[in-house]
C-alpha cells in the first residue's frame, strides 16, 4: 500500500494559502491607491521644502519599513536616514533640528515608543508626516500631515501578524519616493551617481575613454600600407582590427578580422595589395566622451564587435571591442 507524503498532501492547501496572501496584499495596495488625495500632495510639498533632512521613524515590523523608505528615498535624491524611536528619546533626539521633516510610521498610531518623541519633535519646529491605520489615532492627529495606510485585513489567517499592513506602508513610502525624484529632476545617471558600485552605474557613469584603447595599444597603420603590414598590425594589437588613416591621422577606413577571412576567400597577393583597396571605408565611430552604454548599443545594432574612437575632427584617438566593454562590465 502506497503512504502518502505528508507534505505533498500539504501543498494545495500551502498553494491555496499563498494566493490567497498574495491576493490580499495586492487589494490593499489597490485601495491605497484609490485613496490618495491631497495630504499625499501636502506631505510631497512638505518634503520637497525641507532645507534640513529627512528622518524615517518606527517601531518593530513598521521601523523595518521606515528603514527601507529611508534607503529608498536615499538612492532617488532624497537624502534620508532612519532613526530609532527607543534610541531617539536615549539621546538620538539630538540629531533633529528644526529644519528636518520626520515621517513616522506606526499602524495604530498609538506606537508608545514614537508618542513620547512626538512632543519634542513639535516643540523644536520640525515639521511631521505620519503614516498610519487611524486618521484619528493621536500620531495622525499631531501630525502636520496624515497619509491613510489603512487595509481592510491583515494576510495573516489569525489577523495578527502585520502583513498586508506593512506592504501597503512600503508601497505608500515608494510612491512618495518616486513622486519626489520626479518633482526633482532625478534621472538615471543621477540614480547611478548614487550606485557606483552597481550595473547601472557602471553602464550609465562609463565613458567610452575610460576604457578604449589608446597610444602604442592603438591598431593604425597608413593609408599607403600593403595588406600584409595591416595583418601584421591586427595581430600586434589584438583587438581584431585597424584603422586606416590619412597623414594627418583622420579615419579612412577599418581592416577587421571579417575583412581578412573575405579577402583570403578572393586570393589577393598580401604583399601587393594596397589596405586602402579592401578596407570596410566610413566605418562606424563613436566620441571619447559618449557613454560606453552608447557603444554597445551602435554595436548591437550594426552587429559590429569593434569600434573606432575619433574627435570633432575625425581624427583617430582610440579603439575598442566588446571583449573591452566585457571586461569594464558595461555589459
Amino acid at each position: 500500500m502506497l503512504r502518502m507524503n505528508k507534505h505533498a498532501s500539504a501543498a494545495p492547501r500551502a498553494l491555496d494559502l499563498a494566493r490567497e496572501v498574495l491576493r490580499i496584499e495586492a487589494d490593499a495596495v489597490q485601495m491605497l491607491a484609490a485613496r490618495l488625495d491631497e495630504n499625499f500632495l501636502r506631505a510631497l510639498d512638505v518634503i520637497l521644502c525641507c532645507k534640513g533632512r529627512v528622518i524615517v521613524s518606527g517601531m518593530g515590523k513598521s521601523g523595518h519599513i521606515a528603514r527601507k523608505i529611508a534607503a529608498t528615498m536615499s538612492s532617488t535624491g532624497t537624502p534620508a536616514y532612519f532613526v530609532h524611536p527607543g534610541e531617539a528619546s536615549h539621546g538620538d533626539l539630538g540629531m533633529i533640528t528644526s529644519e528636518d521633516v520626520i515621517i513616522a510610521l506606526s499602524y495604530s498610531g498609538e506606537s508608545q515608543e514614537l508618542m513620547t518623541i512626538v512632543p519634542v519633535i513639535k516643540r523644536q519646529g520640525a515639521r511631521l508626516v505620519s503614516m498610519t491605520g487611524n486618521p484619528l489615532s493621536s500620531l495622525a492627529i499631531a501630525a502636520d500631515v496624515h497619509l491613510n495606510a489603512a487595509v481592510d485585513k491583515e494576510a495573516c489567517p489569525m489577523g495578527l501578524a502585520p502583513t498586508a499592513s506593512t506592504t501597503a506602508a512600503l508601497a505608500l513610502g515608494d510612491a512618495l519616493a518616486v513622486a519626489l525624484l520626479d518633482a526633482k529632476g532625478f534621472g538615471a545617471e543621477d540614480f547611478a551617481r548614487s550606485h557606483p558600485g552597481g550595473s547601472l552605474g557602471r553602464r550609465l557613469l562609463t565613458r567610452v575613454r575610460d576604457i578604449m584603447r589608446s597610444g602604442e595599444r592603438l591598431p593604425m597603420v597608413h593609408e599607403d600600407a600593403l595588406l600584409s603590414d595591416a595583418i601584421m598590425e591586427i595581430s600586434r594589437k589584438g583587438v581584431g582590427m585597424t584603422a586606416i588613416v590619412d597623414a594627418g591621422q583622420h579615419v579612412l577606413g577599418i581592416y577587421t578580422d571579417g575583412d581578412l577571412r573575405r579577402t583570403l576567400a578572393k586570393k589577393f597577393d598580401f604583399n601587393a595589395t594596397p589596405v586602402r583597396s579592401v578596407m570596410s571605408a566610413d566605418p562606424r565611430c563613436i566620441g571619447p566622451d559618449a557613454l560606453a552604454a552608447e557603444a554597445v548599443q551602435v554595436m548591437e545594432q550594426y552587429n559590429i564587435s569593434q569600434m573606432l574612437v575619433v574627435d570633432e575632427q575625425h581624427k583617430l584617438v582610440g579603439a575598442l571591442n566588446m571583449h573591452d566593454l566585457l571586461h569594464a562590465k558595461v555589459i
